[in-house]
């Protein structure tokens, strides 16, 4: 899984049959710090995620094996909305 930032939306009307309702969220990966990295990239949302929120994602394969993306051409989902990290015994981040 990875950690990443919420920071906008992606809106599709015509899409695979597979991914009808699915809310599409762009995301950037972000370190234990909360400071981001690599380039942005779109995930499904699983769990309601909004913009700001730091999640986990899960990608590849292992992003087809929740009820909303089996067997749907999926690459990247948020699987979880975090509301702290500790890393080392220090919290790195607290929801606020």
């Amino acid at each position: 899984m990875r950690i990443a930032r919420v920071i906008g939306s992606a809106v599709s009307t015509i899409k695979a049959d597979s991914l009808r309702g699915s809310k599409l969220l762009v995301v950037q990966d972000a370190s234990v710090s909360d400071e981001p990295t690599g380039e942005p990239y779109v995930a499904v949302d699983a769990v309601g995620a909004g913009e700001g929120e730091l999640v986990l994602i899960a990608c590849g394969s292992a992003g087809r094996y929740t009820q909303w993306t089996a067997d749907a051409p999926v690459d990247a989902v948020i699987l979880a909305i975090l509301d702290s990290l500790e890393v080392g015994g220090e919290t790195t981040f607290r929801k606020s």
